[in-house]
């Protein structure tokens, strides 16, 4: 009966080792290089609380809105500049697929192609903010770093999701740095309202520059964040990203809750 066990265990491991050979071979998805990100991705996508969170800023939005062309002797001087992505338009879609196939979404060398033929969702509170500009007269300018050059497909995804004021004249793409474009806006209107998912869509201080340098202007700013500057939460890219994580410096203790 001993011998017998034996023989059974030898050859049921044997039966097995290929499967387990094989399952150590190939790489799981969760020891994709890119892995790291599928938290934030789900978050960005899948939770309540960044629809409230964007609710809650279009609603603040609105609010000032409201307030200055109240003020205003001439709303058509008025303008608000808002980027595209995540902060209009969700491209989380392309995101998520990209991270699927184990792709460093944020190489974005997928990026181009989904600008001709993706198709993002709006961001929740984004067009009725937008068509209650419109309606108020206040001039709209949408500032992003899409590319200029496939502009017209741009020009065709905002105009196939509904949103107001989409010209070629108010679609003002990646050439210029925003300063740039964003002074082109000033020249004949009042800005009102900046509204972005990354710093740099508020002022070019937070370009191109370290985190504690951004931490630090956005301190110095502080007024202005909810007044005059709407931002966006984005858990899924940013000069973030890379930033390691502070831990609590103590040993660990394991405590049933």
């Amino acid at each position: 009966m001993t011998d017998k066990r034996i023989w059974l265990g030898l050859a049921a491991s044997l039966l097995a080792a290929p499967l387990a050979f094989a399952d150590s071979a190939a790489p799981s998805k969760t020891d994709c290089s890119v892995a790291e990100f599928r938290m934030g991705l789900r978050f960005q996508q899948q939770s309540a609380e960044i629809q409230a969170l964007q609710l809650q800023a279009y609603n603040i939005a609105t609010e000032k809105l409201d307030k200055a062309v109240a003020a205003a002797k001439d709303p058509a001087k008025l303008a608000i500049v808002t980027d595209l992505d995540e902060t209009v338009i969700d491209n989380s879609a392309l995101l998520a697929r990209d991270l699927a196939n184990c792709h460093q979404y944020d190489a974005w060398d997928t990026w181009l192609p989904w600008e001709r033929d993706g198709a993002p969702a709006l961001i929740p509170g984004a067009k009725k903010f937008l068509e209650h500009a419109d309606k108020l007269g206040v001039t709209i300018r949408y500032v992003s770093d899409r590319s200029d050059e496939q502009k017209k497909y741009t020009l065709a995804t905002l105009s196939k999701l509904g949103l107001p004021q989409v010209s070629a004249d108010s679609v003002l793409l990646l050439g210029p740095p925003k300063v740039e474009r964003r002074a082109i806006v000033s020249a004949d209107h009042q800005i009102v309202l900046l509204l972005g998912d990354t710093l740099h869509d508020f002022d070019a201080r937070f370009r191109k520059t370290p985190l504690d340098a951004q931490r630090k202007t956005v301190a110095e700013e502080a007024g202005k964040w909810g007044t005059e500057w709407i931002v966006f939460p984005n858990a899924g890219y940013g000069t973030w990203s890379k930033a390691p994580l502070q831990g609590w410096d103590a040993e660990t203790v394991i405590e049933p809750w």
